[in-house]
């Protein structure tokens, strides 16, 4: 089949124990109009949510830690990382997902949320598309320790950070995920934390 270009010849799973990992080969027209062969890895784990929770009267927003494998193994010493509040979108809509992830996650049950952007992440060999929203909190919202799900093996560190701290951390390289980095710059761009 072939649509805008590009001819997919061959679609091969290599791994589906946990998420999709598949191989195409495929043809497809440059620039040049010579029409080339090209075999790419394509990881296929569904889309996601991430949220940055933040308190303009407190200056604060809430953020996690957890271990990250991939980091590990590519030169984090602990794997541990952290990020805003994210998962995948299963099969709710963008709007539900964040909701359910925030407060499995945090232990906050928000209301209104906005969404801000949407990202391909890591477009080399990711499909995930991330939709990436912010929202205010209170501690009227806290509904429990968060954590996340024990049968997802989840162990969760809720944190409030204060958020010149949590800008001054991206500088410093303590916080490296790169939609934590996207919504807090955000914030600082759109002047979230200005009343």
């Amino acid at each position: 089949m072939a649509k805008d270009g590009v001819k997919i010849l061959e679609n091969r799973v290599l791994s589906d124990q946990f998420y999709v990992l598949r191989r195409f080969t495929f043809e497809r027209v440059e620039r040049s109009g010579e029409r080339v062969k090209q075999v790419r890895e394509v990881y296929d784990r569904g889309n996601g949510a991430a949220i940055l929770l933040y308190n303009r009267a407190a200056q604060t927003v809430i953020l996690t830690r957890q271990f990250r494998m991939p980091t590990f193994v590519n030169g984090n010493p602990t794997g541990m990382l952290i990020e805003c509040c994210a998962g995948l979108l299963d099969r709710d809509n963008e709007e539900e997902a964040i909701r359910r992830e925030t407060e499995e996650e945090t232990g906050y049950k928000i209301g209104a949320v906005e969404k801000v952007l949407e990202a391909y992440m890591s477009p080399g060999s990711v499909t995930e598309v991330l939709h990436l929203f912010v929202a205010e909190y209170t501690k009227e919202m806290k509904v429990s320790d968060g954590g996340g799900l024990e049968h997802e093996c989840e162990d969760i560190e809720v944190l409030e950070i204060p958020y010149p701290r949590a800008l001054e951390m991206v500088r410093t390289g303590e916080i490296k995920d790169g939609k934590t980095i996207l919504l807090l710059y955000y914030a600082e761009l759109n002047k979230l934390m200005i009343g």
